[in-house]
């Protein structure tokens, strides 16, 4: 009797679930198209393009107009020739996240260079420079 009743609530979460699917308007696209392609899924839906110069855009049609989302890749920051502790620290024993944000590649490695904390020491700024590259 309790595997009837459970197989019973199973299928009516399973008719609720496939119901509540088929009111959605419109699913969520989630491929990935092929890189430096033109791609049309239909020609009131949706367009995907990438070019050679690492840009991707897709414009979608909705009931409010059409979209175009476009993104592409950052600059990498230079790390060639990284200031000294000295420098960022402004005359401390540490460098803080505030000062960090001056050299963008160890703001962005900051928790890590922190150890999870809230300052840099110099032996930890030295360290991390070392394998900087």
């Amino acid at each position: 009797m309790k595997t009837l009743r459970t197989c019973i609530f199973g299928t009516g979460l399973l008719v609720t679930g496939i119901a509540s699917a088929q009111t959605q308007s419109q699913p969520l696209q989630q491929a990935t198209p092929p890189a430096h392609s033109v791609m049309t899924t239909s020609p009131s839906q949706s367009t995907y393009s990438a070019s050679n110069s690492g840009a991707n855009s897709a414009t979608y049609n909705t009931a409010q107009g059409q979209v175009t989302v476009k993104s592409t890749m950052g600059s990498t920051p230079s790390t060639a020739s990284p200031p000294s502790f000295e420098q960022l620290a402004n005359g401390k024993q540490y460098i803080s996240k505030e000062d960090a944000n001056a050299y963008p590649p160890l703001a962005n490695d900051f928790l890590y260079v922190a150890q999870n904390g809230n300052r840099v020491s110099k032996a930890q700024y030295e360290r991390w420079v070392k394998n900087l590259n």
